[in-house]
């Protein structure tokens, strides 16, 4: 594989959290004074970019750290029952054998993701779980993991399922894999021109960094 690190989202990338995020985010939405999203909708929202995604859904910028904190808390009482995407579970611990750094970097609560993995007896392969509390953070802690663990940044591969995973990878400087399993649609990861686009689980160990393929 090559790469030293590699790094995984969580939701929607390990975890199948979207049907569970869905009801909670409904849940939550009155109290807001926003509407509801029926779940007809989740194919059409899966083509939208972050920002297009909270203009669809009249969420003001301002309002998203309150709902991510409200809803990370409701999601921990659920995390027993979230399903890890298939195929993910027997791929880990190869990838593991491959690497010297396997961390989680997400913006779901450290606390949500150790729960999960506990449940699905995989936190024994993580090195780290990190955490960001802001949707859009994730390439400032990137640049901060590839310092912790000296890192060259061709050396690190992060591993997500939205555009603004693949945006953050490309600010910070490092691949990314782009996978078409979770929230946004495989066309829309597309557009963002990741380093590898993958369909399944079992891509990724056939990864190779694009300097020696």
């Amino acid at each position: 594989m090559h790469y030293r690190a590699l790094i995984f989202d969580f939701d929607g990338t390990l975890a199948d959290t979207l049907e569970h995020t869905r009801g909670i985010y409904n849940q939550l939405a009155p109290g807001y004074g926003l509407r509801q999203v029926e779940a007809h909708e989740l194919e059409a929202l899966r083509h939208l970019s972050l920002s297009e995604l909270l203009k669809q859904l009249n969420v003001s910028k301002l309002r998203v750290p309150s709902l991510l904190s409200r809803g990370t808390a409701m999601l921990r009482e659920r995390m027993a029952e979230i399903p890890i995407i298939p195929g993910m579970a027997a791929v880990i611990p190869e990838l593991r054998r491959r690497s010297e750094t396997f961390g989680i970097l997400t913006s779901n609560a450290t606390q949500n993701v150790n729960l999960f993995l506990d449940v699905h007896g995989l936190r024994s392969h993580f090195t780290f779980v990190s955490s960001t509390s802001k949707l859009t953070g994730k390439a400032k802690h990137l640049k901060a993991i590839r310092k912790t663990f000296s890192l060259d940044s061709r050396e690190m591969l992060y591993i997500g399922d939205e555009i603004r995973d693949v945006k953050a990878s490309q600010k910070a400087g490092i691949d990314v894999a782009a996978v078409t399993w979770g929230f946004n649609s495989r066309d829309s990861l597309a557009r963002s021109e990741p380093t590898h686009l993958l369909d399944h689980p079992a891509d990724l160990c056939a990864l190779r960094r694009p300097d020696q393929a």
